[in-house]
């Protein structure tokens, strides 16, 4: 063997080792980066865009039938209350629709009893509330903000109360007058229909406000009323969100990708064109 060739053989041999290493990383990330993307859409709730309103203020409107719905988990919110942690409502479903100026939600959930009377003291009315933040800014805390991120919370209970609440921080909610919020329920088939209507555009201060925004950040709490559940004794979900305008954009892994990829084909190509370099200098 010539000394070129033994050259060649070593470089070869170290071309082999650095190609496995860029393959090991373009492998990584092909691997890592779908999964730390793909868990941001595990917490959407898709918005449906609608030119025309129809029924969709209604619970059980036809128009609902063609929004795409989302599967929230509910728990305990863990209040530090007699029976906080004893809540009944394990699940619901979130759909969402929005036209040019205003937003619907509704959210379902099984339930096999209808509670609606308060009229004694053993009487709890079912009821059921979506939590938004007030400003827009960073993520409030989930247990109803604080006092420089506070939220708003749409309330609704089936004693037919319906209320525009701003908290900043447990125990500190109080009522919003002038609002746009409004609702409708239904409970049929041991099921509760709530959709939830309010203008996309904030109408006051301290109020969340959807037409400037791509996404919005939401939480959905609900009260059992036959299991005696009120106040901080409620099923909750952790931060989802709302995706109010669609998302044209490549997936953000596709592009971390190909950058990692032509990254890895330059630098193969600088290395061998220096180890060919330096052999045919020996």
């Amino acid at each position: 063997m010539t000394t070129e060739e033994s050259g060649l053989a070593r470089f070869g041999s170290r071309e082999l080792a650095l190609a496995g290493v860029l393959a090991l990383a373009i492998t990584t990330s092909a691997v890592a980066f779908p999964m730390l993307v793909d868990a941001r859409p595990a917490y959407e709730i898709p918005v449906d865009q609608q030119s025309d309103p129809g029924d969709l203020a209604e619970p059980t409107g036809d128009d609902w039938g063609d929004v795409p719905a989302a599967s929230v988990p509910l728990s305990s919110a863990g209040a530090a209350v007699p029976g906080g942690d004893d809540t009944a409502v394990e699940g619901a479903r979130v759909e969402a629709a929005r036209t040019s100026d205003q937003l619907y939600l509704r959210l379902s959930w099984s339930d096999t009893s209808e509670n609606r009377s308060t009229e004694s003291l053993n009487e709890f009315a079912d009821a059921a509330a979506v939590q938004l933040p007030a400003n827009g800014t960073d993520r409030p805390p989930i247990a109803m903000g604080s006092t420089s991120n506070p939220v708003n919370v749409w309330y609704w209970s089936g004693d037919d109360t319906t209320e525009a609440l701003l908290a900043g921080g447990a125990g500190t909610t109080t009522e919003m007058e002038g609002t746009n919020l409004e609702t409708a329920a239904t409970h049929e088939d041991g099921r509760w229909n709530v959709v939830f209507t309010r203008p996309l555009a904030a109408d006051g201060e301290n109020v969340a406000d959807a037409t400037a925004t791509n996404e919005m950040d939401v939480a959905f709490a609900v009260w059992e009323g036959s299991n005696a559940e009120r106040s901080g004794q409620k099923a909750t979900t952790e931060w989802y969100y709302l995706a109010l305008e669609p998302d044209t954009s490549a997936a953000p892994y596709e592009t971390i990708l190909w950058t990692v990829a032509g990254l890895a084909i330059v630098l193969t190509t600088l290395v061998t064109v220096e180890g060919v370099r330096r052999t045919r200098g020996d």
